[in-house]
């Protein structure tokens, strides 16, 4: 199964962004597929942003997936 990852865009240095997924988690990610700059948040899968999210939703994603970390681990 695949998954894609929403994290925020901190960084820009040409194609590459530095994104931060939160817990300290920031990862050079490359931007050639899609627009987007610093405070945007992406879609990220196997190194690559894949679509561009409004915050509202990217927020969303990112509670769910903690939601159902916290469930495996019970």
């Amino acid at each position: 199964m695949c998954y894609a990852v929403p994290g925020k865009v901190v960084e820009v240095k040409g194609d590459i962004g530095v994104v931060d997924f939160g817990n300290g988690v920031r990862r050079e990610v490359i931007l050639a597929m899609v627009d987007a700059g610093v405070g945007d948040y992406v879609l990220v899968h196997a190194g690559y942003a894949i679509r561009v999210l409004d915050e509202k939703s990217a927020l969303e994603m990112l509670r769910a997936i903690e939601e159902a970390m916290s469930l495996a681990e019970d």
